[in-house]
Parts: structure tokens; C-alpha cells; sequence
């Protein structure tokens, strides 16, 4: 075979790999799957233990907490994050249309089920789905557990971080000891003797 025809056989055979993955790729928007692939492969980076919270505690950079926060829950239920005062607070911006927060969903799934039964640690998951429908259904389908809150009107400024997820970890003391933007692995002894020593 000719060295002509070998870059014209193989460049067909790119064109086609290429026509492969985007017909593939489209179909999975399409079929609105593409969040929850690209979560699914982040996944794998965050069981590298590359991407975790830092837990150095440096009290001269805590900032105060703001609990003037209205929620309400996944079942209508009305209340504030001044509700969980006192007791330590992990709090979690996430949305089902954010790869990254699928990513870290199971880890934070597992790391709820090891303190849901501790009084004094308070998981407050909540979506920026415009649609809480879509929230429930995402959390059904998964067979999550966590408590999910909505907003019922603007984040107060401390936490208003524009990347998504976000997460903060709230002292019984009232202090923001802890903020990751970004996905994270939670689900380590480090970060739950972290959690549990507040």
C-alpha cells in the first residue's frame, strides 16, 4: 500500500472514531445522561484522594457563619439554618445539572450514613435546581438520604461563592472552619475525625 493511500485509509478511520464519539456524546445530551457520565468519570479522579478539603484549622482566618438562611425542605417543610445553631453544620451547594456535584454525591451519601445517627452534626444538602422536582427524582433514583433544602431567597454573602458545588463546614461555635469550592472526597477517617473533634 502507497503512502498516499495509508494517510487516506487511516484518515477515514479517524473521521469515523471522531463521528463515533460525537454521535455518541450528542445522543447522551440528548437524552440528558451527559451530567451524570461526565460525574461518573470524575468519580474516578476523586478516588485518586488527589482532590480532598483541606482540615487545617487556622482560627485567625475563621469567618462568622450567617444562620439568617430561610429553607425550605424536599417536603415542604419551612424553616432556617438557625434551626441547626449549635451543632455542626456541613453544607453543601449542589445541583443535579453539575458534573462535579454527582461526583462527589455517593462520597457525601457515605459520610452522612456514618453521623445521621449523631445529633450534634447536621447535614444541610442544599439544591440550586430551579425545579425541585428534579431534585427529588435525582435523590430517588439514587436511593440518597440526605435532607435537601431550597433556598427561598438570596445565599447571605458569606457564602456566595459562584462554583458549584461549594461546601462549608459550620463549627458549634459559629464559625466557618472549613470551605472547599469544588468537588471533594469526604468520605475519608481524616475529614471524619475532622468532624467529629468540632
Amino acid at each position: 500500500m502507497s503512502d498516499q493511500k495509508k494517510k487516506s485509509f487511516f484518515s477515514k478511520r479517524d473521521l469515523v472514531e471522531f463521528g463515533v464519539i460525537a454521535g455518541l456524546a450528542a445522543f447522551l445530551y440528548v437524552m440528558g445522561w451527559h451530567t451524570e457520565v461526565i460525574g461518573t468519570l470524575q468519580r474516578g479522579l476523586l478516588a485518586t484522594g488527589i482532590i480532598r478539603p483541606d482540615i487545617t484549622v487556622d482560627e485567625s482566618e475563621f469567618k462568622r457563619a450567617n444562620y439568617n438562611m430561610p429553607l425550605i425542605s424536599l417536603d415542604g417543610e419551612h424553616m432556617s439554618l438557625q434551626d441547626f445553631e449549635g451543632k455542626t453544620i456541613f453544607l453543601n451547594f449542589w445541583a443535579t445539572w453539575c458534573p462535579p456535584c454527582i461526583a462527589e454525591m455517593p462520597n457525601i451519601q457515605k459520610l452522612y450514613e456514618d453521623f445521621v445517627q449523631n445529633e450534634d452534626i447536621v447535614f444541610v444538602m442544599l439544591s440550586l435546581d430551579e425545579d425541585p422536582e428534579k431534585a427529588r427524582a435525582f435523590m430517588e433514583r439514587k436511593e440518597y438520604t440526605m435532607p435537601v433544602y431550597f433556598l427561598t431567597r438570596g445565599k447571605p454573602g458569606v457564602y456566595d461563592s459562584t462554583v458549584v458545588p461549594t461546601t462549608y463546614v459550620i463549627s458549634p461555635e459559629g464559625n466557618i472552619v472549613m470551605e472547599k469550592r469544588g468537588m471533594a472526597n469526604y468520605n475519608t477517617n481524616a475529614f471524619r475525625g475532622f468532624l467529629s473533634n468540632l
